[in-house]
């Protein structure tokens, strides 16, 4: 059977701290070019909008001055167009599904509701939850569905959702139990593992895929199982970007994704920029 092999980087990365960390949104973007095409895609993006820097960024292309340059790249005309992907990680919006999943509840209906009827509590919440799901936590049960408790109190739907959450307490008690036990595989919350997985069906087809990742310490052995285990993913080779221009694409297109989708996220979008993004958002993508 034949295999591809695509390159991948991430932006937006902290693991599997959702809540309260540096970036509120995370994107994986896969590349589907030779190392030739991805080369030239370099140069002529340097060409196009210069920097002195040795590794190239997105934040460079992503300045007023070089706008031309964005478009071309993101553009019909540019080197992308059906050879680029990129999930998309709302990572409140993933933390929210997470938490829902529990008792089987909406969680993009809860997400809209939350933040006016919680209030600050909501973030409280979200953070809470994030740490008891993560490996090596000393956040106490009683303390977060204390809050849990609390929050069942409010009037309306989003209550109505806390009254069922405040039931599945014996859920979390044996995920804790599951992540003393083992801690780099017992239900991990990083985005990046169900981004690679699509990735692999996306670019596959079926068909086995073969990565090549910039360097991520997250993908460790065990984890590169589970993908194993998840999708029909040959082999994932670790590579330092500059020795790979794939990875260098993809370094450089996820970091535009997620600048521009951040914006969107706090209302400070571009409806230009968002519209050139259209054709690489991946449909699976953790987003509304």
């Amino acid at each position: 059977m034949t295999f591809m092999e695509i390159g991948c980087d991430e932006s937006g990365a902290e693991g599997e701290k959702l809540i309260g960390g540096v970036t509120d949104v995370f994107a994986h973007a896969s590349i589907a070019l030779t190392l030739d095409e991805a080369a030239a895609c370099m140069d002529e993006v340097r060409h196009r909008a210069p920097s002195p820097i040795t590794e190239y960024k997105s934040f460079v292309i992503r300045r007023a001055k070089h706008r031309l340059a964005l478009q071309w790249l993101l553009g019909p005309t540019g080197p992308l167009q059906g050879h680029a992907r990129v999930h998309l990680t709302d990572k409140t919006l993933y933390m929210t599904r997470r938490i829902t999943g529990l008792v089987g509840e909406d969680g993009d209906r809860l997400y809209r509701l939350a933040p006016d009827a919680f209030g600050a509590r909501w973030r409280d919440l979200l953070e809470g939850f994030n740490d008891l799901m993560r490996p090596h936590s000393d956040r106490s049960i009683a303390e977060v569905f204390a809050l849990v408790d609390d929050l069942a109190l409010t009037h309306g739907e989003a209550g109505d959702v806390m009254r069922r959450l405040a039931k599945a307490r014996p859920q979390v008690e044996d995920l804790r139990t599951r992540l003393a036990a083992n801690p780099t595989t017992a239900a991990p919350l990083d985005p990046l593992l169900p981004a690679i997985v699509r990735a692999v069906e996306f670019w596959g087809g079926g068909r086995p895929v073969t990565i090549v990742h910039d360097r991520q310490t997250t993908l460790t052995e065990e984890r590169v199982g589970l993908l194993r285990r998840a999708c029909p993913l040959d082999g994932l080779r670790l590579v330092e970007s500059h020795l790979d221009a794939r990875i260098q694409v993809a370094d450089l297109l996820a970091g535009i994704v997620r600048g521009i989708a951040a914006n969107d996220l706090h209302g400070q979008g571009d409806p230009l920029m968002t519209g050139l993004l259209a054709p690489y958002v991946d449909d699976h993508s953790v987003w509304i």
